[in-house]
């Protein structure tokens, strides 16, 4: 993984107090090389070296310096994530029927036209929209 990805995660563990632990990295490195949210039992499928608990934990620990993106999908389960910041600028499609959630970009020209729609929209109630999330709902392939 980047050097600079570790950079950053370290840099942000430290503003909250916490330590860039070995089992940290790893969390890290399964989930930028996972490329899409995954659940406990995915990290461990993946090679974590640590027991749930530490998992929960660190991965909790993760979420509270902002490194980790915790997504709660439509069967209850926690899924985790690199933060946008750590990745890139992505939105879910969500299945309704099993709860998997897989990445997805869109072209500029809608992320434009979305961006532009928050903005009205925040406009409208006196807010200012610094990000948009934006998650489609539906039926994977293998649940069709």
């Amino acid at each position: 993984m980047s050097s600079d990805l570790h950079t950053t995660v370290a840099h942000q563990l430290r503003r909250t107090r916490q330590r860039y632990t070995l089992g940290r990295r790893q969390l890290v490195d399964l989930l930028a090389e996972a490329g899409r949210p995954v659940t406990i039992p995915d990290l461990i499928d993946a090679g974590a070296r640590q027991s749930q608990s530490s998992l929960y934990r660190n991965l909790a620990i993760l979420e509270q310096c902002g490194a980790v993106r915790r997504l709660v999908s439509t069967d209850d389960v926690a899924r985790y994530e690199l933060d946008e910041e750590l990745s890139e600028h992505h939105h879910h499609l969500v299945c309704a029927v099993c709860g998997d959630i897989e990445d997805v970009l869109l072209s500029e020209s809608v992320e434009e036209t979305l961006r532009a729609a928050a903005r009205d929209a925040g406009r409208e109630r006196d807010f200012e929209v610094e990000t948009h999330r934006f998650e489609l709902l539906g039926t994977c392939g293998a649940c069709a």
